[in-house]
């Protein structure tokens, strides 16, 4: 218990700019992005770190989306050279969830907190375990091409992923994993690359929102970016060295760690 609170002490009373915060700063950045950018929800440890060094929880949700926004826009790069991004797709269901974002960031002062908390907290274990079925099954007999077509009910649910992606960026890629998934009929290691790009195109315009609100305190966000991008690059490689199965495994994993961590705090 002292050494927790030693801990706490150090992170809200040292500079930003402290060569062992920098470190800090970079070292978590990395597993933060290392995580995100296989399964997600490893945001929350950066809100955790930054609420730590003292920042309200909106400025700590700001603060973050730089390094979201660097992180999965190199992961994207990557995706893409290895084959693993088809861009007409993505730009499509891109739209949605970005214009669901703005909602979503402009709604995030007015919506109670634990209620979307409690939300993802009983959804996360169900999303994971359907990951782990054959999305073979829900195709039926259509068409790759009649499957991966943006109809309007579709269109709607990737708003919704957007307008929680807006709201708070933990688990959202999840969410479009889940949803490019069991909507759109990719394997799992194309699901992951749409999702790196949806969340590129997004972060965008949460990030201007939280800027304008004085949201964002830039010199810790850039630091942070650094170790979020070499994480965020070294978990793609993983991704797609290792392929669906890993994925399917590693998002289950983390979906029942995160859904217990959501409820329980709310105790």
């Amino acid at each position: 218990m002292e050494l927790i609170h030693r801990i706490l002490f150090f992170l809200a009373n040292t500079p930003y700019d402290a060569p062992e915060m920098v470190a800090i700063l970079v070292i978590v950045g990395f597993f933060v992005g290392l995580i995100n950018t296989i399964a997600g929800m490893a945001s929350i440890i950066s809100y955790a770190l930054f609420m730590a060094m003292g920042m309200p929880i909106n400025v700590a949700n700001g603060t973050t989306r730089l390094g979201v926004l660097l992180q999965y826009s190199a992961a994207s790069v990557f995706f893409n050279r290895k084959g693993y991004l088809n861009m007409n797709l993505a730009i499509r269901i891109s739209i949605p969830i970005a214009l669901g974002s703005f909602l979503g960031a402009e709604l995030v002062t007015y919506l109670p907190q634990n209620v979307i908390e409690i939300t993802m907290g009983i959804m996360l274990p169900f999303i994971g375990f359907l990951l782990m079925m054959d999305n073979k099954k829900f195709r039926g007999n259509r068409s790759i091409d009649d499957i991966e077509k943006v109809n309007i009910w579709k269109w709607l649910i990737f708003l919704a992923i957007g307008i929680y992606g807006g709201f708070t960026h933990v688990g959202v890629g999840l969410l479009i994993i889940f949803g490019a998934f069991m909507f759109l009929g990719l394997d799992l290691v194309s699901a992951n690359g749409i999702k790196q790009f949806a969340v590129a195109v997004y972060t965008p315009v949460t990030l201007i929102v939280f800027a304008l609100n004085d949201e964002v305190i830039w010199p810790v966000a850039t630091i942070f970016a650094i170790g979020n991008v070499i994480g965020g690059l070294v978990g793609s490689a993983v991704s797609v060295k290792w392929g669906g199965k890993f994925i399917k495994w590693f998002v289950l994993i983390v979906s029942i760690i995160m859904a217990f961590w959501l409820i329980g705090k709310q105790f």
